[in-house]
């Protein structure tokens, strides 16, 4: 059985407003509104932002290349994002290295997590936290 993810419905205070900062942030183009603003990623996965009222936060990962990583992080300071190094906010400021990777946690304007991660996760792998910058195990 083949099993694809089509799309997600990202609830949100202004549809567009939270999907353009997303799409800005990771490069992308908003397409064509109707009832939803989507994003497209890679394999035609849509996020389908919809306004709405009284929702929690939820968490989205994307798995990108280290260049797309710097160009999105880049963006992420520019736009005044807190970012953090780890998934309860505890390491503001940070990101975090693993397997090799880096990723970091950002919220975009309803208080959803975001993630940008260089390399999947993996059960029982080890984190580390610290300044934007390579990753410090590749450096030895």
């Amino acid at each position: 059985m083949s099993v694809q993810l089509n799309h997600t419905i990202v609830p949100a205070t202004d549809k567009h407003a939270s999907a353009e900062f997303l799409a800005g942030i990771l490069g992308l183009e908003v397409g064509a509104h109707d009832f939803f603003v989507p994003i497209e990623l890679d394999h035609g996965v849509l996020l389908d932002f919809m306004d709405a009222e009284n929702f929690g936060w939820q968490h989205y990962a994307f798995l990108v290349s280290e260049a797309e990583f710097d160009a999105a992080f880049a963006r992420i300071t520019a736009a005044g994002a807190r970012y953090y190094g780890t998934p309860d906010k505890a390491a503001m400021g940070e990101i975090y290295f693993h397997n090799g990777g880096r990723g970091v946690y950002f919220e975009d304007p309803d208080g959803h997590a975001m993630e940008l991660l260089t390399v999947p996760n993996a059960p029982g792998e080890e984190w580390v936290t610290g300044p934007y910058g390579p990753n410090p195990a590749l450096a030895k």
